[in-house]
């Protein structure tokens, strides 16, 4: 029988296979067997913008899109130039400073690298 690895997240030796992926049911971490393989549990999330360039912490970029302001009747206008971004998980992956906003998180897919 095929030992399989630990888990990358917590190191509980208790992961399972499911299809192509290996699971940890302490954590609920899922991740594919091909992953490990070629890094060895360092997982970096690459975060690409509207066009599928890779950003990087200090970036700067440009808003495609008018985004409104959740609690507020704000609106964020495009073209808006966001500087020095940093990238942080989750599913507002982008987390920056906004002149006449201030701080906020922002989605990958709604800015373009300048």
């Amino acid at each position: 029988m095929e030992e399989l690895p630990n888990c990358p997240k917590c190191q509980s030796a208790y992961t399972y296979e499911d299809g192509n992926l290996l699971v940890c049911p302490e954590c609920a971490h899922e991740w594919s067997s091909s992953d490990n393989e070629d890094e060895n549990g360092d997982d970096q999330k690459v975060v690409k913008d509207a066009n599928g360039n890779v950003l990087q912490d200090g970036d700067s970029v440009t808003v495609i899109k008018d985004l409104k302001v959740k609690g507020t009747s704000s609106v964020i206008k495009i073209g808006t130039k966001v500087k020095n971004i940093r990238l942080v998980e989750g599913d507002h992956d982008i987390d920056c400073k906004i002149d006449d906003f201030g701080a906020m998180k922002l989605k990958s897919e709604f800015v373009k690298k300048i």
